[in-house]
């Protein structure tokens, strides 16, 4: 009795070992993770808070006696009318661009949801513009867009449509407006992808019934497709949000703000606080309010995903 109690108490303990070895091997597994979350996101935006709370700059980064200034520095960029301006940019281009990419992304998704010969290599084409990098679409239309040699200007003279040309890079009345068509040519590709994804995971057998009800496509399309495309319509356009607020490899490529900082955003006016005024206590608070926008966003989409889930 004593010898098998004793052998029972002695698979419990190694049991209790194993369980324990168990778990902590789970931990190692998620350790290198961790550990490269603490170092290239945690600490560099620990880091960065720390900076924007004094008065920074080359003579003091070196020396590394820079005054304590407290919000300072927020207050300093949110009263600031190069800031004030930015901040305009960076919504009028978010929400300009996102509403085309949604909009035509969902059109050819609509299109390419037909069977018709030929469709799926048009769609592959489409994707063609969305695995170019950046760096190269940003200096092609750079030279399409430019006002004496660009080809856009030479067919807009060819077939009519213009006399004199434009220097839709350099005046700052199209600037902006240039630059967000660049954008959205290379948004587009990525909503129509996941916008058709949605299409194909609605089954076909609800708008047969649509159709024995008397819906024309108008009807299907409002009573049925946007319903069921709702999840995937809520994704594109909250990712949409995060990806074009934060953008600035497009722009400096294109304009580096300019001209007359017509095309400065945020991401644009932080570099240039940074790197070339070397202001790092304020640069650094744009960036953090820039952060702290994308992350209420990006809570919002957890949020979002999470009742689409549940429902």
């Amino acid at each position: 009795m004593a010898k098998s109690a004793h052998t029972a108490e002695t698979q419990l303990t190694i049991w209790r070992r194993r369980l324990r070895w168990q778990r902590l091997s789970n931990y190692l597994f998620v350790m290198p993770a961790a550990l490269f979350l603490l170092a290239f996101m945690i600490y560099p935006v620990l880091f960065n808070i720390q900076i924007s709370l004094y008065d920074m700059k080359a003579i003091n980064l070196v020396r590394g006696d820079a005054p304590f200034v407290g919000l300072d520095n927020y207050r300093a960029v949110l009263t600031d009318p190069v800031f004030i301006e930015a901040a305009r940019h960076s919504i009028a281009f978010t929400i300009g661009s996102i509403i085309f990419q949604v909009s035509i992304g969902l059109a050819l998704a609509l299109f390419y949801n037909q069977r018709f010969p030929g469709s799926h290599l048009m769609r592959g084409l489409y994707l063609i513009a969305w695995t170019i990098p950046v760096v190269v679409t940003g200096a092609v239309f750079r030279w399409l867009l430019d006002g004496q040699f660009g080809v856009i200007n030479w067919a807009l003279r060819t077939i009519g449509l213009m006399n004199e040309p434009i220097f839709w890079l350099s005046e700052p009345a199209y600037a902006l407006g240039a630059v967000m068509f660049v954008n959205i040519w290379l948004g587009v590709p990525f909503n129509m992808v996941l916008l058709l994804a949605g299409l194909q995971a609605i089954p076909h057998e609800l708008y047969e019934a649509a159709s024995i009800d008397g819906a024309n496509r108008l009807g299907k399309l409002w009573y049925v497709t946007l319903p069921l495309l709702r999840p995937a319509l809520l994704a594109v356009l909250l990712l949409g949000l995060i990806y074009t607020f934060r953008i600035f490899d497009l722009i400096w490529i294109m304009t580096r703000g300019g001209p007359v900082n017509a095309t400065q955003v945020l991401p644009t006016l932080a570099y240039k606080l940074v790197f070339e005024q070397f202001i790092f206590g304020r640069g650094a608070a744009v960036l953090n309010l820039v952060f702290i926008i994308l992350f209420v966003l990006s809570l919002g989409y957890l949020r979002v995903i999470r009742r689409e889930e549940a429902a």
